[in-house]
């Protein structure tokens, strides 16, 4: 084995061009914990949060600071204590210490699975962070069959996991999104809004008679005024951005930390590959390209994943 990873580094709170990659020792599991070789890794707009420092009084760093959360790997080592994992393994899943963004990484084992055969490495390495933010949002508001849903960057990583797992349990969903991801709404069950001016209007046409029960934001403050103003009960409105304004009308902000039971990833795990949800990978970067995958993610009009392949 190497005696080196690489892995990207930030020495202070700042944007994108704070982060380098530099050499680091090779992890060594603790017990408990397993090294995983990264074939993958999504990037996240909360990296960038935690990186800016606009959230240092809920989540300060000590410097150097990783960054990463989600990964797909081979595991190369095996700690004490753990069972049911062996060199070689395929694996997907998250750490809940910031740092994927790396060649190699320890991770508790249980924070770990199977990477099903069928899914790439790209999708495996995406997939913890939208699915447990779309899991959890989509139980915060209690969405049932026959109910309709009002979804905001729809066509976005964890807005497209969303609107499919809500399709698939029978849940109309209305997703706002360009113009651009029409078809592929359309495609997937869910009813095209485009945003832009008049899209109350057009959210109360498309939803006809029977209203909206239920509204979930991925986008911004300006959403939470538009579920009020639709007269949606707050209790039933859900935002995972927007949370000084969900605060005042007494909105939910369940967020991924409310799914990440292990029984909660295997069934997404599932989901993703038996082909019932698809997770769109807009690009792939290298490592050293990392400042370049964050400038492409903070366009905000990326359909699906970015991802980096050490």
């Amino acid at each position: 084995m190497n005696r080196t990873a690489q892995a990207v580094r930030f020495d202070q709170y700042g944007d994108r061009n704070v982060l380098y990659v530099t050499d680091i020792p090779t992890p060594e599991p603790g017990p408990g914990d397993v090294v995983v070789e990264v074939r993958a890794a999504a990037i996240n707009p909360f990296d960038g949060v935690l990186r800016s420092g606009v959230a240092r009084h809920l989540f300060p760093l000590d410097f150097p600071a990783g960054q990463g959360s989600d990964l797909a790997g081979v595991v190369t080592v095996v700690g004490d204590g753990v069972d049911g994992l062996a060199v070689g393994d395929e694996v997907l899943g998250w750490t809940p210490a910031a740092g994927t963004h790396a060649t190699q990484v320890a991770v508790p084992a249980d924070r770990l699975v199977a990477k099903p055969p069928q899914v790439s490495w790209e999708v495996a390495g995406a997939l913890h962070m939208v699915g447990a933010t779309a899991y959890s949002a989509a139980r915060a508001v209690d969405a049932q069959p026959g109910e309709t849903v009002v979804v905001s960057a729809a066509g976005g990583g964890v807005g497209s996991f969303l609107v499919q797992l809500l399709t698939g349990r029978g849940v109309r969903v209305l997703g706002i999104a360009s113009p651009a991801r029409a078809e592929w709404l359309d495609k997937r069950g869910a009813i095209p809004v485009p945003y832009g001016d008049g899209l109350r209007e057009r959210l109360e046409q498309a939803a006809g008679a029977d209203g909206i029960d239920a509204f979930i934001d991925l986008y911004g403050p300006e959403y939470l005024d538009l579920a009020v103003a639709l007269g949606i009960a707050p209790h039933r409105i859900q935002t995972t951005v927007a949370m000084e304004r969900a605060a005042e009308i007494g909105a939910r902000t369940d967020g991924r930390h409310n799914a990440t039971a292990r029984e909660i990833l295997v069934e997404l795990v599932d989901l993703v590959g038996s082909g019932a949800v698809e997770i769109p990978i807009a690009a792939t970067y290298p490592l050293d390209r990392v400042a370049d995958a964050f400038a492409e993610l903070e366009q905000r009009h990326t359909h699906g994943k970015i991802v980096l392949v050490p």
